[in-house]
């Protein structure tokens, strides 16, 4: 898919239509945060709960423009050797102990030291260059001769020193590497950081990148994602089942259930040939849905309820 010259009420309803096909439903929202990003060459911040698909966003944004998907998963304690580069030591130390032995016929017809200094920086220093440099994610995608989707997943893990090092990358797709000097993007690639907002991005973080919040979604919504992933449920069970779903996320929970969830029920209740919602059906399924035994315990009595009212919902 390419955006060039086109209409951007077009552009953005093809990136949407798009999407869906791919099978990421997504509104027209997070669509021209799409396009925007794309236009402006602007990173995208996606905050929102876990589970509501900001990591599929990056994946199905690779797909439907056919780029390479580069991802960086971050944790406490994710350093620049695991995000950036680093050195091949192994080969520089083969590389020194070549340069030991043909010492002598580089330095052939120089006499005393300043000579030999001489002679030694007539030849190229290759110990720190490109050919001892290990690309790590983010430097692969800078490197990238094809345009890439750079996935920064769950940047919020990460510790704020961290983010120090992302923002060179974030405002201007380039990297500083002190023995080399600066890299830039050969391509710029199409970034998305996501976080689950389990601490504050930093102001400077932010400030480079376009938001989006993606939400839990609406009844309406999420029976459109289950009838897309899991098209063969028979459109009444999938209200009634969304409608569970939702009277769920309204409780107060250790973890709501995400929609990778609710997709994953779907899918379980298709396997045992179930019809309709029953209370013995969902009790023995919960744990598809809930994932601490305290929230499993403390619903099993509104099962009943939250059937009754699913049972409700017709085409």
């Amino acid at each position: 898919m390419t955006l060039i010259d086109k209409d951007p009420a077009a552009a953005i309803e093809e990136i949407r239509a798009g999407f869906e096909t791919a099978g990421y439903i997504c509104d027209r929202h997070i669509a021209t945060s799409i396009y925007l990003s794309q236009k402006l060459d602007k990173p995208i911040l996606v905050e929102g709960p876990p589970g509501v698909g900001k990591t599929e966003l990056a994946k199905a944004s690779s797909e439907i423009f056919a780029s390479p998907l580069i991802r960086l998963q971050c944790y406490e304690g994710l350093d620049e050797s695991k995000a950036l580069y680093e050195w091949k030591y192994g080969k520089q130390l083969l590389y020194t102990q070549i340069l030991k032995e043909k010492l002598g016929d580089l330095l052939e017809g120089a006499v005393g030291l300043e000579a030999s200094m001489d002679k030694l920086h007539e030849f190229g220093d290759s110990f720190y260059s490109e050919k001892f440099l290990e690309a790590r994610p983010l430097l692969q995608a800078l490197k990238s001769e094809e345009k890439t989707v750079l996935l920064i997943d769950e940047i919020d893990k990460a510790d704020h020193e961290f983010e120090a090092y992302l923002l060179e990358i974030l405002s201007d797709y380039q990297i500083s590497v002190p023995e080399i000097g600066t890299i830039r993007a050969k391509n710029k690639p199409l970034v998305f950081l996501t976080s689950n907002n389990s601490r504050e991005m930093s102001d400077a973080l932010k400030r480079r990148c376009l938001h989006l919040y993606i939400p839990f979604p609406d009844t309406a919504l999420e029976r459109r994602i289950i009838q897309k992933r899991v098209p063969e449920i028979e459109e009444d069970l999938r209200n009634q089942l969304v409608s569970f779903v939702q009277q769920l996320r309204a409780q107060d929970l250790k973890k709501l259930p995400a929609v990778s969830e609710t997709i994953d029920w779907a899918r379980t209740l298709l396997l045992l040939h179930a019809e309709k919602l029953d209370v013995d059906l969902v009790r023995n399924t919960l744990n598809i849905l809930l994932k601490f035994e305290d929230d499993i315990d403390n619903m099993n009595s509104d099962v009943p309820k939250f059937i009754a009212e699913a049972l409700k919902e017709r085409v």
